[in-house]
């Protein structure tokens, strides 16, 4: 395996591999690491003093949402404050796993992205070591993190999920009907675009080329979105199925969300300090059916991804996050203070 300068600058490096699924399909995916050079006391931050290159105690990977790739330089650097080593997967037909000619952000089977998960924690255990490893995924991120957690008992110790996508808007019905109409043609036409309505909403209320903080680039996180397909919209909701059905997930999973949903079609400032994507009350109810150990935030003021609202609401967030991590990981072990969560994306090193 090769690791390359990533495109989030010095302090970041990434390595492009392929998996092969149970299928036989080949598919390529891309782990990026924080590998913070000197710390501003001269020493090294991800936990060691000894260099970047000694392993860590503690690792995190994290799973990025459905049409979007890993950017929070942030979210990586209060990983390491807190004495982990950070990674985090572009799966594939995403960010820096797009190819020209694949669809991006489509999948027919939410297992697909197994065989990849599988080898990334593989490669980190490799670099790092046995040390205990959490997942961490967003949105459809955070479904398939939940999943993919199920099906492979004792694979990692905690789980955390960012506003996960564990069932459609509303309730089981909306499921339900969904699959109905979907379902032949994913099974027919799988890459079938559904003429479904557009909505940028959530872009416009993040990307610093609309009306947010946060640095995206285009190619890799659009403002509305891949387009939506038969095949890839009904594994989705296959996942939601499983999910509903309970996953028994036996380690201390974490879930933070939104204090509030402002979903519609037309924009309404309240849109920016809310989850203007998903029903955060759904998310609620379905989070408890995750496993026996789920502890859950309601982020008062938050976005979608409750790390890229407004400074004080995500400072909230990570304080939050940091609690549980102390409670649960470190049994109370402050490594450093929360840093980074209360900085400006305009702050962070960004070369893309």
């Amino acid at each position: 395996m090769e690791w390359q300068t990533d495109i989030l600058g010095a302090d970041f490096e990434s390595c492009a591999f392929e998996a092969a699924g149970p299928d036989g399909v080949v598919r390529r995916a891309t782990l990026v690491r924080h590998v913070p050079r000197q710390a501003a006391d001269g020493a090294d931050s991800a936990g060691a003093a000894d260099g970047a290159d000694t392993p860590a105690k503690r690792s995190v990977l994290f799973l990025h949402g459905w049409s979007d790739y890993f950017f929070n330089v942030a979210l990586a650097e209060f990983w390491t404050g807190q004495g982990f080593r950070f990674y985090a997967l572009d799966m594939h037909n995403h960010g820096r796993s797009l190819q020209a000619d694949r669809p991006g952000g489509y999948v027919e089977h939410l297992d697909d992205y197994d065989a990849e998960i599988s080898k990334a924690i593989e490669m980190i255990r490799a670099s790092e070591g046995p040390c205990p490893l959490t997942l961490m995924g967003h949105s459809t991120g955070g479904l398939i993190a939940a999943l993919w957690v199920s099906s492979h008992p004792g694979s990692v110790q905690h789980l955390v999920l960012n506003s996960p996508w564990l069932e459609m808007h509303g309730s089981v019905v909306v499921r339900r009907a969904a699959q109905t109409m979907v379902k032949p043609l994913a099974r027919f036409r799988p890459t079938t675009i559904l003429r479904l309505p557009e909505r940028g909403f959530y872009y416009r209320s993040i990307s610093s080329s609309a009306e947010g903080e946060w640095v995206l680039d285009d190619k890799y996180r659009p403002p509305m979105a891949f387009p939506v397909r038969a095949g890839w919209l009904s594994a989705v909701l296959s996942g939601h199925t499983r999910v509903a059905r309970g996953l028994r997930i036996d380690i201390p999973i974490l879930v933070l969300i939104s204090g509030a949903s402002a979903n519609g079609m037309v924009w309404r400032e309240s849109m920016r300090r809310s989850d203007a994507v998903l029903d955060v009350n759904t998310m609620a109810v379905r989070a408890m059916t995750l496993g026996r150990s789920v502890t859950l935030e309601r982020v008062d003021g938050g976005l979608h991804d409750v790390f890229l609202s407004a400074g004080p609401v995500r400072a909230d967030a990570y304080a939050r996050l940091a609690r549980w991590i102390h409670g649960y990981i470190t049994n109370g072990q402050r490594t450093a203070p929360p840093a980074g969560h209360e900085r400006g994306p305009a702050e962070e090193r960004h070369d893309h």
